[in-house]
């Protein structure tokens, strides 16, 4: 039985079914991250009243407003669940590092998740705020044992996951994850936008932080409040949108991704 569900793993992991689809995925990952910039830039210099969130649900509640963007909100609830699936299936089937492994599968389940919330847009009318999400995240941890530590520890994580993103930027070793040179403007569009990334959760972990040290869950805010905030620091308009270029220039990486993903 096991070495049936190995090989039923393994044949999914290389099927062309799911490789072409977790490319497709990569591409709409692209299109989500022009969509928070431009949502971005106009909060920054209060275009259009910046109503919109800064963020997955904001880019994904944009797509959904014509036609065209719900039958692209289609193709992203396939590409997001076969990303999943590919990324899952690596973890479950790969020899390296645990680390390696462990990073996979959270990568998985991220794609599961982005693949559910783009269901529940297209297909249910909505998928909720992603502020109210995570306030309500950080209020249920909060309750639990040792909810401040925990808030805390998860903050620093993902401080952690931010200097990440700002080393591989400023390395380049988002290359390892390629196969093939994608051409100096993909380099440089994947160096600035994991620095600016790298920025913007940043802000992020130091709101979890600041809500664990406070006990207070409304203090932690996810990328849509990260960025706003940005916008009262001085020269804040300027500052946001220099860092909503870099999540473009992510979004324009994540085009070359598509074609050069190491499958």
């Amino acid at each position: 039985m096991s070495s049936d569900v190995s090989r039923a793993t393994r044949d999914a992991n290389e099927s062309p079914v799911v490789e072409y689809g977790a490319r497709v995925g990569y591409a709409i990952v692209g299109v989500l991250h022009l969509l928070i910039a431009w949502i971005a830039v106009k909060v920054a210099w209060g275009i259009g009243g910046g109503s919109k969130s800064a963020d997955q649900s904001g880019a994904l509640g944009t797509l959904s407003t014509s036609g065209t963007g719900k039958a692209l909100l289609w193709v992203a609830v396939v590409g997001f669940a076969l990303l999943a699936v590919w990324n899952l299936t690596e973890a479950a089937i790969s020899h390296g590092e645990t680390a390696d492994r462990v990073k996979l599968a959270a990568k998985g389940v991220m794609y599961a998740f982005f693949a559910w919330t783009s269901f529940k847009v297209v297909a249910l009318g909505g998928g909720g705020s992603s502020e109210k999400q995570t306030e309500d995240f950080t209020a249920t941890l909060m309750k639990s044992p040792a909810g401040q530590l925990l808030v805390g520890a998860l903050g620093l994580v993902v401080l952690g996951i931010a200097g990440y993103h700002v080393y591989k930027g400023w390395k380049k070793t988002f290359l390892e994850d390629l196969v093939g040179h994608p051409g100096d403007w993909a380099v440089q569009a994947g160096r600035a936008g994991y620095v600016a990334k790298g920025v913007a959760l940043a802000v992020v972990g130091v709101f979890f932080v600041v809500a664990a040290v406070k006990h207070d869950a409304d203090k932690a805010q996810g990328l849509d409040g990260a960025l706003k905030s940005l916008k009262d620091m001085a020269f804040g308009p300027v500052l946001l949108t220099v860092v909503a270029l870099g999540i473009a220039a992510y979004g324009v990486y994540s085009f070359a991704r598509a074609r050069y993903a190491r499958l």
